[in-house]
């Protein structure tokens, strides 16, 4: 059984596997092997759901963990924390209505979003690991 400490290690190893797939997904459809795509991206979906759940638990049971480093790499993990927190309440959207594109099979429309969604997911899954390991580590 997995304890509530060991969920951020979880969460930054999802964020981590989010990341692996988003970006093969990108690489796929620029080499325009759908079917690739489609798993990659259908698979983010599920990791980063999986993450959210988890993410969400491990919260509501610790609720905030403080960061305790002094200077410089203070100003940079709250920079980062922050930008971080903005784009991830804005990417669960964008990627539910570029999924939902997709599913349409609304493709010009999908391929629009998607330029703004693959970035922005993208960051918010790298960055999360950032986090971790600034708060953790």
């Amino acid at each position: 059984m997995i304890a509530i400490s060991d969920l951020p290690t979880l969460n930054a190893t999802l964020n981590a596997t989010a990341a692996v797939l988003i970006g093969a997904g990108f690489y796929f459809i620029k080499q325009r092997n759908i079917r690739a795509h489609k798993a990659c991206m259908v698979s983010a979906v599920v990791v980063s759901s999986v993450f959210l759940t988890s993410y969400l638990i491990y919260h509501y049971h610790v609720g905030s963990v403080h960061f305790t480093k002094q200077g410089w790499i203070r100003d940079v993990y709250f920079t980062l924390l922050l930008t971080h927190t903005v784009l991830a309440v804005t990417v669960l959207p964008l990627v539910l209505r570029t999924v939902f594109l997709a599913a349409q099979g609304r493709f010009a429309n999908h391929v629009r979003i998607a330029k703004w969604t693959f970035p922005v997911w993208m960051y918010v899954s790298v960055t999360g690991v950032v986090v971790y390991l600034m708060l953790y580590h």
